[in-house]
Order: structure tokens, then sequence, then C-alpha cells
């Protein structure tokens, strides 16, 4: 046989013999949002969901902030029984009873915010925190219910509240005007809760807009901020279209809004934890 011929046929019968290659497996590396440099995934984890090279902070959960706060095995839920209905019967895309369904499933979250309390460094403190990834965090009568109720135990208790708030959207169009009376019903028991002495510490994180900024979020006695937060009320092109002037370079930025004085302190996720418990202190708490 030609050795051209041998060649091809054990090419060709190397092709049909030989075993696949093994590729990197699925979910092993992420592309960073800030520096766009490729990171592995448990180094990032690691670092709290922070990039090891520019720090940029990446989306975690609401259940990962309780970890990352409250000392362990601390959180005791408050309000879980609390369930969002569908009062209009709405629809757009899909009906929002089937809507609420799909969130939950996939968030294994009963509804935007979860509250509760538990110990920071072993501070009792009530506690709650929304998650962008249940419909954007907007808040609906059962975010609004669950906050009231919790600004009521701290005020009861006379212990130090904390919200973190990560919402992407404000009052939750799917709940009409029942969504808006949330911003008032939380900010009136802040209200009251301030009056009876309480500290509030709201923590804003990327996103925290809408409703929920406009509200709740912007009330806290100290108002802390992740790194390069997007933080404000309507969208940057929403205003410029409204004003018809341009808008300054990150306006709507952590480091743009502690300049301007909205924001007390910008605190990176891995220094949260004792900078609350030194406010705590400080303010005797």
């Amino acid at each position: 046989m030609p050795p051209e011929a041998s060649a091809a046929t054990d090419v060709a019968g190397a092709g049909k013999s030989a075993p696949r290659r093994r590729g990197v497996p699925e979910g092993l590396w992420l592309k960073c949002d800030g520096c766009g440099a490729s990171l592995y995934r448990k180094e990032v984890q690691q670092q709290l969901n922070v990039c090891p090279k520019c720090s940029h902070h990446f989306y975690v959960s609401a259940l990962e902030r309780i970890s990352q706060v409250l000392d362990e095995g601390t959180f005791e839920p408050m309000n879980e029984h609390l369930r969002p209905t569908d009062p209009l019967e709405f629809k757009d895309r899909r009906p929002y009873a089937e809507r609420l369904v799909g969130e939950q499933k996939r968030t294994g979250l009963s509804d935007a915010a979860v509250t509760g309390t538990g110990m920071i460094r072993a501070r009792r403190v009530a506690f709650a925190v929304t998650d962008s990834a249940f419909i954007m965090g907007s808040m609906g009568s059962v975010v609004g219910e669950r906050l009231t109720r919790l600004v009521e135990h701290a005020t009861e208790q006379n212990i130090a509240l904390i919200i973190i708030s990560a919402s992407g959207g404000g009052a939750r169009m799917h709940e009409g005007i029942l969504s808006l009376m949330q911003m008032a019903k939380v900010s009136a028991a802040l209200a009251r809760y301030h009056e009876a002495g309480g500290l509030f510490i709201s923590v804003l994180t990327n996103p925290t807009m809408g409703g929920v900024a406009a509200s709740f979020a912007s009330l806290g006695d100290l108002i802390f901020a992740e790194p390069k937060a997007m933080i404000g009320f309507a969208g940057p092109r929403t205003i410029k279209a409204t004003i018809g002037i341009e808008l300054p370079e990150g306006f709507q930025s952590s480091e743009f809004l502690l300049e301007h004085g909205y924001i007390d302190r910008i605190v990176p996720r891995r220094n949260l934890k004792t900078e609350i418990a030194s406010a705590i202190d400080y303010c005797g708490k």
C-alpha cells in the first residue's frame, strides 16, 4: 500500500476512533463587567463576589447578603407567610399570577424582600434586603407590608434597623395604586421609628432606583453605598429627555452622590459588616 494511502487511512481511522476532547467545564470562569477580565469564579466568590482585579461588585442574592452581613446562624425570618396575590388580574406579556409563580421558582424567594432579625458582630438588629432578581426588586404590597412590620418590630424592641436595597424597580406596576401606597406606608413607619429614637442604616447597592430610592432607601439616619452603585429615581435617558440638557458624567453613581452629600459613606462589601457594627456602637444602639 502506498505510504500516502496508509497515512490517509490512519488519519481517517484516527478521526473515527479518537475520543472527544474534554472542554473546560461550564461555569468555572466569568467575565468582569468592570474591567473585562476573565476571572476564576471560585476566587470571586471567596472575595464576596468582588472582582480581585478592579473591585467591581457583582450581583449577590438576598440570601447571600444575609450570610455576608449577619453572624452565622443568627437570622430569624419574619412574615414569610405573607404572599403576593393578583388583585387587578393584571396581564402584560404574561399574566401577573403566572409571572409570580415563575419568579418564585426561579429565585427561591416568595417576593422581592426578605426580612427578619439577626446579629451583626453580636449586636441584635432588624434586617431586610431586597433582591433585584425578583421582578427587579420592585415594591409590591407584600414587600411594603414586610418592611413596615419589620420597622414596627424594630420600634417595639428598640433595636437598630438595617435595610440593604437592591431594587432596579420602584412601585410594582402589576399592582397599581396598591403598590404606590407602599412608599408612603413604609415611610410613615420609619417616621414613627425615628421619633422613638431608632437608628436606621440604609445600604444602597447596584441598582437602587425608582420608588425604592424615592422612599425608604433615602431615609436612613446613615446612608452607606457600595462602590459604583447606580442610584437614582428615573434612568438617565428619561431624565435627559425630560429636562433637555446634558447630564454630568456618572451623576447617578455612588461616588457622584457622595461628593454632593446624598450619601454618607462608600463602603466596600468586605468592610460592610464592620462598618455597620461600628456605627451601631457609635450611636449607642
